[in-house]
């Protein structure tokens, strides 16, 4: 049984963004929410935050344990809890890790087509954004990457690179030789890593390997979030390689006071007791990605896609079936009343493209690529 055979009326019941930003006649494929009810252990961990009345403040490290023995049971990764830092949520601990390893004016370099908000946190701690777009194959340009780093280090001031891992929008998982050669390069020109890796967990294919165990003076920012669907209950952990653990020790215990109790025991109890599910989610997301796979080449052969190993979003390509236009989505959603994300806000190099969260039932998948391909079929409006 798949973990998203939830009722469409149920889901049209929340009051997420996912199911609030539009009218009830169009379909939501956009925003990072799954199409899931929450797991037995998150559900048992807010009923007794409740029972207990117990909304103070965090003490201890429930999360950080819970993570260091997820990643060594998951992925073989052993950290030390001690050393990881609590911190809101991937992004504003990305971040705040940045602003330590950077000034204001220094570069932050980003692989464009990539998730809109590395641009603009980047640009609001006043870092100036230096892009080495991905290759043709949707991976990692070394060649791209030696340059942009060169750009941003011929100031002779500090830099750092926020890579996404997994990459998102694409899926792409980075293999462990390709981040050996980014460490490489880094280490040349004086770059510091700072990993995104809140899909981590949503490995479908290649296994998880974090930039902090191939370079060591790297930051690896991590969530149980995305793997479980836990968006509204913000939480998420700086991890450091072990050349970082100095840096990241000097990260303002301030940092620490905008994350809530409850948040922390949610994460923290999903971790340790969520695997079964998490199992069952990635069986699904697997069932699902063929599913899209199957009804793309039936009704949209000209929608060019790659499927990723990790995450549940699809990058599709629209150049061939709409030349000339740069933002199929929009047509998508006032001619198909299904909304995706527009790919021109994942850079440049987005134009044409949409992302597409598959992380739903195959009925809503079928309805949605039917609403799309009819769309696309019909004469562009005058």
């Amino acid at each position: 049984m798949s973990v998203f055979d939830v009722p469409l009326d149920e889901l049209r019941s929340r009051t997420s963004q996912k199911w609030r930003r539009y009218p009830a006649d169009v379909l939501p494929l956009f925003v990072a929410e799954m199409d899931v009810r929450v797991c037995e252990p998150v559900e048992r961990a807010l009923a007794d935050v409740v029972r207990r009345s117990d909304t103070g403040y965090p003490a201890g490290r429930p999360y950080q344990e819970a993570f260091a023995g997820f990643a060594e049971g998951r992925w073989g990764w052993t950290v030390d809890p001690t050393t990881i830092a609590l911190v809101p949520d991937v992004m504003q601990g990305s971040v705040e890790v940045l602003s330590l390893l950077t000034d204001p004016g220094d570069a932050v370099v980003i692989n464009p087509p990539v998730y809109p908000p590395f641009r603009g946190f980047v640009e609001r701690i006043g870092r100036r954004v230096v892009t080495a777009d991905l290759g043709a194959d949707g991976r990692l340009d070394l060649a791209a990457l030696d340059a942009a780093f060169a750009r941003a280090r011929s100031d002779g001031r500090r830099a750092a690179y926020l890579l996404c891992h997994p990459h998102n929008p694409t899926g792409t998982m980075h293999r462990p030789d390709e981040l050996r050669a980014v460490g490489a390069l880094a280490a040349e020109h004086g770059v510091r890593v700072v990993s995104d890796e809140v899909h981590a967990p949503l490995a479908l294919d290649e296994p998880f390997t974090s930039a902090t165990t191939v370079i060591p003076d790297a930051v690896a920012l991590h969530s149980a979030s995305k793997a479980f669907n836990l968006a509204g209950l913000k939480a998420a952990l700086a991890v450091p390689g072990p050349d970082a653990v100095a840096d990241l020790a000097r990260l303002s215990e301030l940092v620490g006071m905008g994350v809530g109790h409850v948040p922390v025991l949610v994460h923290a109890a999903a971790l340790t007791g969520g695997g079964d599910w998490l199992d069952a989610l990635l069986d699904s997301l697997r069932e699902s990605r063929a599913h899209l796979r199957g009804l793309l080449d039936e009704h949209l052969p000209l929608v060019a896609w790659t499927p990723g190993d990790a995450t549940y979003f699809a990058w599709l390509d629209l150049r061939a079936q709409l030349p000339g236009d740069a933002n199929p989505a929009a047509r998508v959603l006032t001619e198909g009343r299904v909304a995706v994300n527009p790919g021109h806000t994942f850079g440049a190099p987005g134009d044409g493209f949409v992302r597409l969260n598959f992380a739903t039932s195959p009925a809503i998948l079928t309805d949605a690529v039917s609403r799309i391909a009819a769309a696309l079929a019909r004469p562009a409006p005058a």
